[in-house]
């Protein structure tokens, strides 16, 4: 097991993010947790690492749930190790949001697309290979050179209002904005709204997509919740937060990626009535009780038992002298491992697809991680889905494992060993 040796300095949220409320109620504590992709080399190992607390609250004004614990955004996506472009299943999510997009904008015309959090630009070649101008935004400067060979043009900053006005002067103003997985990370949320109120085109659509908080509470998806995570969204805080800024939310639709997420698509006042799809979403969140603090209260429980229930199931494998090992190096397995106090002990070796990630070691834990070739190799008995949301196409991939009598262990919602697929 690792040990806690020093924790980091931290910035205590006092107020909500979406309503400045101080009305928050912390409802579960993680714990102190490494940063979710602070992956870590050899020399790195004795030279301890940095925790922070990992505690969520509720807001009694507006609903809104958040972290309480703000990390300085440089330590968090200055150097960054995940790669869109490695998952199959990311790929095809983009496909649709390409899709969906083009329902606003006008034919005949190339338009201008901002990506913010751009990563590796996978998303702005979807939209290029559909003709469209397009410019990144991402403050990670190892992504960002990558984007930029691949042909990318990319701005490697962090998105707010100063960044907005000098895309506007050099570029104009976009018909279309995305952000996928990045809006639920800004700390300074007034600063990235403005930025986006000013940089969109007055007939333009800002879309984004976020883990969906109804998902993350109905399947317990507690390792969704980490230190970049600072937002867990729904719908009804979502409408106070733009409505702050002028903005309406157009159309919203809840997309599988990630264990469950939504697609918003925004724009400015006046332009364009809700959906009926926005008006059944917020009667959904209405009868699963979003806006009770007793559902986060019963969350925590879950969690707990998961915890529980998965060193159990571990347990008992390892006394049987079997072998486990993980299955990516996600930034979610950092809360899962920490949390559960799941190490070497249990687990001898994660794998993940992603070069960058590769013969380094797990935040906290202090797990090795290595190429999925070496499953071939050394032949486990048992798989830990820590990318659990990439499942099907994880045990689609590896086949050759289930056929050669091994077995894969899904944690979320509830611990157990996957039965073989037909």
């Amino acid at each position: 097991m690792a040990d806690i040796k020093r924790i980091g300095r931290w910035l205590l949220m006092k107020h909500c993010l979406v309503c400045k409320s101080s009305k928050l109620k912390t409802f579960l504590s993680l714990g102190p947790v490494p940063l979710a992709n602070a992956l870590l080399t050899e020399d790195q190992l004795e030279e301890g690492e940095l925790f922070y607390p990992l505690d969520v609250y509720f807001c009694l004004n507006c609903n809104h749930v958040g972290i309480s614990n703000i990390i300085p955004p440089e330590k968090l996506f200055k150097n960054y190790f995940y790669m869109t472009s490695m998952s199959k299943t990311m790929l095809e999510n983009l496909k649709g949001l390409v899709a969906d997009a083009e329902n606003y904008i006008k034919k005949g015309k190339a338009p201008f697309v901002v990506d913010i959090g751009s990563n590796d630009g996978t998303l702005l070649k979807l939209f290029k290979a559909n003709s469209a101008n397009v410019l990144g935004v991402e403050p990670a400067t190892n992504i960002a050179k990558i984007a930029e060979q691949d042909g990318i043009p990319t701005l490697n900053v962090f998105f707010n209002e100063e960044s907005s006005h000098t895309i506007v002067k050099k570029h104009g103003k976009p018909s279309v904005i995305t952000a996928t997985n990045v809006f639920a990370h800004v700390a300074d949320l007034d600063g990235f709204m403005k930025g986006v109120v000013n940089l969109l085109d007055e007939n333009g659509v800002f879309i984004f997509e976020n883990a969906y908080l109804l998902d993350l509470i109905q399947h317990t998806e507690f390792d969704t919740i980490y230190h970049e995570h600072l937002c867990y969204y729904a719908i009804r805080p979502l409408i106070v937060l733009f409505n702050r800024f002028g903005l309406d939310i157009v159309d919203a639709k809840r997309i599988p990626i990630h264990g469950g997420s939504i697609r918003v698509f925004v724009k400015k006042k006046g332009t364009t009535k809700p959906s009926q799809n926005v008006i059944d979403l917020i009667a959904l969140e209405k009868k699963n009780k979003l806006d009770d603090i007793k559902t986060y209260t019963k969350f925590a429980d879950d969690v707990k038992k998961i915890r529980k229930e998965l060193w159990t199931l571990l347990e008992k494998i390892k006394s049987e002298g079997k072998h486990i090992v993980g299955y990516g190096a996600t930034a979610k397995s950092t809360t899962l491992l920490n949390y559960c106090r799941i190490g070497t002990d249990f687990i001898d070796y994660i794998t993940d697809s992603t070069p960058l990630k590769q013969n380094k070691f797990s935040p906290g834990m202090h797990i090795p991680i290595k190429s999925p070739d070496v499953l071939r190799e050394k032949r486990p008995d048992y798989i830990l889905l820590l990318a659990w949301n990439f499942a099907d196409e994880i045990i689609k991939k590896e086949q050759w494992f289930t056929e050669a009598g091994g077995h894969f262990i899904k944690p979320i919602p509830k611990p157990g060993i996957i039965k073989q697929m037909d």
